[in-house]
């Protein structure tokens, strides 16, 4: 299977980029990436295909395949099937960072990475904010984590809420709608490389202690019986999701649905042992969300529909399909 989903992805990345408000045909896209990997004189195409559809195709696979991680590590973190990338309040926070970047200009020296700059602040503030707020009352467990984080994102979404609303730039809220609905329409070779090292760093680490998540996906008592230091494992689960978390929607914005959804779905093709869930979750993920962008800036050509609009309409269907022709377990519980 994972194989067949990395030829899927290399297949899809070059189907990829004949897509757009301008229609490349598959065979152009093709000589134009050979000339570049070739060293040749770039041809027609070759500022489309190379300097913007190819950044953008490979940041969809990085953000999809970094969401389904993420989503597969909070799952386990809090021991909860309806945990996503987002339940500690990560997303808010870099929602006010994102809003006060738009509508202040707070960040303007920072040119056109002011709003992921903003975005990646507010991220790491909310992240600290939950970490202090659950260590004050006792520590990392499962329930203090969910309530810190439920509870502190609807402050942080107020608190968006309110810097639109203060605005006097009137297309304030449709900017910021546009980027809490997520969009890869920045991508850029210089955007890439954060996202693409963290995730890869942080899938490498989780894979290393698959075992180690297995027994914590069980259960804290199981793990710790098993030799597992629960708090330290958690600690760091905490602050590697946050990480990636925070660079993800510092660079696309809150895509919802995949990171709840795909990690559920890997673990009804191929069990529940991270060992295999984490790469074919990664890989469907990334899969994923690369046609749902084909998807968006194809349906209302030339413009283009926020990517969390369309992976809840394409996604949803099909997770329940899924989940209707198989038998699902979670955390022992059918």
């Amino acid at each position: 299977m994972v194989a067949g989903l990395l030829l899927a992805s290399a297949l899809s990345v070059v189907a990829s980029l004949a897509f757009g408000s301008e229609h490349i045909p598959l065979a152009d896209v093709v000589a134009t990436v050979t000339d570049r990997l070739e060293g040749e004189t770039p041809g027609r195409w070759d500022v489309i295909v190379w300097e913007l559809r190819l950044p953008r195709a490979l940041m969809a696979l990085v953000v999809g395949a970094g969401l389904a991680v993420a989503g597969a590590g909070m799952q386990t973190l809090v021991r909860n099937p309806l945990a996503d990338p987002f339940l500690l309040g990560i997303s808010s926070g870099a929602a006010v960072g994102a809003t006060a970047a738009i509508t202040t200009g707070a960040l303007v020296g920072f040119g056109i990475y002011a709003v992921s700059t903003g975005a990646l602040l507010g991220a790491i503030g909310a992240a600290l904010l939950v970490w202090l707020v659950a260590t004050a009352q006792g520590g990392l467990t499962p329930i203090r984590l969910v309530l810190s984080g439920v509870v502190l994102s609807s402050g942080l979404s107020a608190i968006s809420s309110f810097l639109v609303f203060a605005s006097d730039d009137p297309r304030a809220a449709n900017s910021v709608m546009f980027w809490m609905l997520g969009s890869v329409g920045g991508a850029s070779w210089e955007k890439l490389w954060v996202p693409a090292v963290v995730g890869l760093v942080l899938a490498a680490g989780m894979l290393a202690l698959h075992r180690w998540l297995d027994a914590l996906a069980a259960g804290p008592e199981t793990a710790a019986a098993l030799g597992v230091n629960v708090v330290a494992l958690r600690g760091a689960l905490f602050v590697g999701l946050s990480v990636l978390v925070g660079v993800l929607v510092a660079v696309s914005g809150g895509i919802g649905f995949v990171g709840l959804i795909v990690p559920h779905a890997a673990r009804l093709l191929v069990g529940a042992r991270h060992r295999v869930v984490l790469p074919v979750a990664a890989l469907g993920g990334g899969l994923f969300l690369l046609w749902v962008d084909v998807l968006a800036r194809m349906v209302a050509r030339p413009q283009e529909i926020p990517l969390g609009v369309v992976t809840g309409v394409v996604g949803a269907p099909l997770f329940l399909l899924l989940m209707g022709r198989s038998r699902y377990r979670f955390g022992g519980e059918r």
